[in-house]
């Protein structure tokens, strides 16, 4: 169990690595450049959605392990979202281009590190 949840960390902190700015639109700036090139490599960008679709068959279908997978699925059709409404459709009201550029804290990247392994450890417990 400790192994797949330090692998689990691994994967999150290399996704937390290339995706960190100082703000949300920060963020998205990094994601679009690899959304730009494919939206296929944009989605291999994310090594821990893969790791909650085989987590959620490895576990037969366990209740924290969808969970898991529904939330991985949710942030990146999100950041998809994001990504085709400021940088393709440029639809931004000012409200929303000021919450895109306000600055996030330090740690607030790193949230999921502390999420979703909670998710891991109570499907295999």
């Amino acid at each position: 169990m400790i192994n797949i949840i330090i692998f689990y960390i691994v994967l999150e902190l290399y996704e937390v690595q290339w995706q960190k700015a100082e703000t949300i639109m920060g963020m998205l700036a990094r994601m679009y450049r690899w959304y730009q090139k494919s939206i296929f490599l944009f989605l291999i960008m994310h090594p821990t959605f893969y790791f909650a679709v085989w987590f959620v068959l490895q576990t037969n279908y366990n209740p924290y392990a969808v969970a898991l997978l529904l939330f991985k699925s949710a942030d990146i059709i999100t950041k998809i979202v994001l990504i085709k409404k400021v940088f393709i459709d440029k639809e931004l009201s000012r409200e929303f281009t000021l919450s895109l550029f306000t600055p996030i804290g330090p740690y607030m990247p790193y949230v999921g590190i502390l999420l979703y392994p909670f998710f891991i450890y109570m499907a295999l417990s």
